[in-house]
Formats: structure tokens, sequence, C-alpha cells
């Protein structure tokens, strides 16, 4: 196995902590009841104070996107379009091990994310008998004090309430944006595969 090989899973590995960080905050912070273990978790809007009021714990929950943003398109929709994105971010990892270690940790970043919210829009309404399959809402419960912002119909007193997942994703979009200069193109991440269906297609260019 090549050291590049050995990276790609470490950072599969790496996605799979840190998606089970996302889960195992969330569900301590809802509460469960799973094989005889009872956790009693946060009322919703409960909070309670980790650094004053600067680092809160605010149990919230929304049906939308990262940090709580939400758009009129289906629920089901935006489920289905996790699942096809978190699948995409995957494969894209897998191809990139020829490619640069930051790009690489920033797409990982992403996945980890993209996969740890996906699994409370897919499973979380059936798991907590609140909704059928697809249909489950995210648990944020991270919340960050700020100056008051009041501009136009904006409105914050504190920063949006998020969670592991959102941080993750939060972090590989701004590492992608530092390093955007070693993103490759599509041709150059996908151009080896495509050559060499060219040359099982078309055995005479092997001689050309």
């Amino acid at each position: 196995m090549n050291k590049n090989n050995q990276k790609t899973i470490f950072l599969f590995l790496t996605a799979a902590f840190l998606i089970l960080s996302d889960q195992v905050t969330k569900l301590l912070v809802k509460g469960f009841v799973f094989g005889g273990l009872n956790v009693h978790g946060l009322d919703i809007g409960q909070s309670i104070s980790v650094i004053g009021d600067f680092l809160q714990i605010t149990y919230v929950e929304n049906s939308g996107m990262a940090l709580g943003i939400t758009f009129g398109t289906g629920k089901i929709f935006l489920s289905f379009f996790s699942i096809i994105a978190s699948i995409g971010l995957a494969y894209y990892l897998y191809k990139l091990g020829n490619f640069s270690i930051w790009v690489r940790i920033g797409i990982m970043l992403i996945f980890a994310g993209a996969f740890g919210n996906l699994i409370d829009r897919v499973f979380y309404g059936v798991f907590f008998h609140e909704g059928p399959l697809f249909y489950g809402r995210v648990v944020d419960f991270i919340q960050f004090d700020i100056p008051d912002i009041n501009f136009w119909n904006i409105h914050y007193t504190h920063f949006p309430v998020f969670n592991v997942a959102d941080s993750c994703v939060s972090v590989g979009v701004v590492l992608l944006i530092i390093v955007h200069k070693k993103i490759p193109t599509f041709n150059e991440v996908f151009r080896k595969e495509m050559l060499t269906e060219a040359t099982t297609e078309n055995p005479a260019n092997e001689t050309e």
C-alpha cells in the first residue's frame, strides 16, 4: 500500500471519528433511550453556561441547512440532496489521492460535516418517533455570544447556534478558500481514469 492510499484511509478514519463525535454530542444534548440506557438531555431552548454568556450549550433543532439556514424547498429534497452530496464528496475524496493534502483535508471536513447532519435528517425522525424517514430535524447546541447586530431586517444577539458537523463544514470551506490555487480541475482529477478507459477501448493507442 502506497503512502497516498494510507493517507486516504487515515482521512476517512478521521472523518468517521468526527461523525461519531458529532452524533455523540447531539445525542447527549437531545437525550435518548436505547437498550436500557436512558440519557436525559436538555429541553428545547434550554441553555447551560460554559463560559458565562460568551459560550453556552443551547439546545435547538432546525429542519434546514447548516447554522439554521432554511429555504422554501421541500424537506425531502434537502434530505435526498444531502445523501447525493455526501456520496459525491466521499468519491471525490477517494479520487484526490495524488493531490494536495490540504485540499484533501478540506474535502474530508466538508464530507464529515455533511454526513453528520445527514444522519439527523434521515434517521432522527424515526429514531425519536418524531416523523418518518428523511424528515428528521438537525440538532444544534453550540452558542457563541457576539455584539448585537441590527441591520435592516437582520437582528442577531448571538452567532447562529451550530453543532460539530457545522464546524467541520465551515473549517473545510475556509481551508479550501485558503488553498484554492491547489484545488485540481475536474480533468486533472479524472484524467487518469479517462485515459485508462480510452486505452482499454483502443489498444492501438499504446503503440502510437
